[in-house]
């Protein structure tokens, strides 16, 4: 072996150890060796704009400066010490303050561990067991969780597909399927079964797709009236839609959220927020053995990732941070219906400034089968066009990053006139 190996003994190698020859979450032929603000090159040195960002935690670019300094400081005091810690601490203050339902916060290392323990807390206070989730919607990888993400047949609602091999049947029934934004739907569902039901689970921005208006209100209604647990995933959105997340944007205080990606600044880091009579499940003392539910974690609350987020959290709270991300948004999605438009492409932009995706279909995509019924042909070559003209994005989103600059920009605005012309009709 190459003592400077190539891109291609390292997709070599990884073909001999890894199923997939990858990690499961993304193209395992992308080999990143570094990324600097909004940028990443691979191990060949070829150089992108960077929309992936890390699946959504670099929200501040790579390597922000501030963020490095306060790692590198934790870091000569200690990694982890699986004990309460003054920086995990400050952390849980600053998501308290931030966000509307947060009462009180308890850490986990992942946003899959979060929706698993939300779905759990809601089951622990409610005294039921069936929960409510929106065809599409993703909340991490348990057995509850995996269920009508992305199903390759349609069956009716409320019945539940599941994602994975591998999830018992029982797993499956414990779990109802509503489509998004379908009020009728998910009124009907709520007054016929709403008794057996302990939580509501929606990603505020559903992936991409905004919510009716209305929507989210309804959802608060319907579940407080009924004594349903109102859980918004997130994960995603926090500190990311605004300073305080889905909440903030839309307006609606759920009893749960979860959280992860930002507040762990590009380390493994995530919560659960919710209520202190909720939250009082994860306190034996207080609700006894028949009402406690058990959390514990290796890496819960560890101080490298607190650090990595404070800082980071500090950084978007500064004047004009979510300004910047907004306008760098607007203006890619503003070159996305320009450019295909031009083209002649049927065509949707859907999601938010701050994460957006294009969608090949000329009908309005109000929840997932809208967005499945888009031409993945057509989206396949897109992607590929941006990928040729240095442009690294996952299938279906950008992220978009306060790091990005004038020139990133520009570079990404030519990609898309090239890749839009490549969709065009012949």
């Amino acid at each position: 072996m190459s003592s400077n190996p190539t891109l291609q003994d390292w997709r070599d190698r990884a073909g001999k150890v890894l199923p997939a020859a990858g990690f499961g979450n993304f193209d395992p032929g992308v080999v990143i060796a570094r990324g600097e603000g909004a940028r990443v090159w691979d191990e060949d040195g070829t150089e992108y704009v960077d929309y992936l960002i890390g699946s959504g935690p670099m929200l501040v670019g790579h390597g922000h400066p501030e963020v490095l300094q306060a790692v590198q400081e934790q870091i000569k005091a200690g990694f982890t010490f699986f004990a309460n810690n003054a920086q995990g601490i400050q952390l849980a203050e600053e998501i308290a303050g931030a966000m509307a339902c947060a009462g009180q916060v308890r850490f986990v290392s992942t946003g899959s561990e979060a929706d698993m323990y939300a779905m759990r807390l809601a089951r622990a206070h409610t005294g039921r067991e069936k929960i409510l989730k929106f065809e599409g919607g993703y909340h991490g990888m348990s057995g509850d969780s995996l269920m009508s993400l992305a199903p390759e047949k349609r069956v009716n609602f409320p019945l539940a597909v599941p994602d994975s091999a591998g999830i018992p049947e029982v797993v499956r029934d414990g779990m109802l399927v509503a489509p998004f934004n379908d009020f009728d739907f998910v009124r009907g569902i709520l007054e016929e079964r709403g008794h057996e039901i302990a939580a509501v689970i929606v990603e505020p921005l559903q992936r991409l797709i905004p919510p009716e208006p209305g929507f989210h209100e309804m959802l608060r209604e319907e579940t407080a009236k009924r004594g349903i647990v109102l859980i918004f995933d997130e994960v995603v959105t926090g500190f990311r839609l605004a300073y305080g997340g889905g909440q903030e944007k839309y307006g609606v205080t759920p009893d749960i959220c979860t959280l992860g990606k930002v507040i762990g600044g590009g380390f493994p880091l995530a919560a659960i927020a919710g209520s202190e009579e909720i939250m009082a499940h994860f306190d034996k003392a207080k609700v006894g053995a028949e009402g406690f539910t058990f959390q514990i974690g290796t890496l819960s609350g560890n101080p490298v990732a607190s650090v990595a987020g404070l800082k980071t959290l500090e950084i978007l709270k500064r004047p004009g941070a979510y300004e910047k991300i907004h306008a760098n948004g607007t203006r890619i999605m503003t070159a996305l219906g320009r450019e295909l438009g031009a083209a002649g492409v049927a065509h949707q932009v859907v999601g938010e400034p701050v994460m957006f995706d294009v969608v090949f279909t000329d009908k309005p995509v109000k929840n997932y089968r809208d967005g499945a019924d888009g031409n993945p042909q057509q989206a396949d070559i897109f992607n590929a066009v941006l990928r040729q003209h240095g442009i690294l994005k996952p299938p279906s989103k950008f992220y978009i990053s306060l790091a990005l600059t004038e020139a990133d920009l520009v570079q990404t605005e030519e990609a898309i006139a090239a890749a839009a012309k490549a969709v065009a009709p012949a």
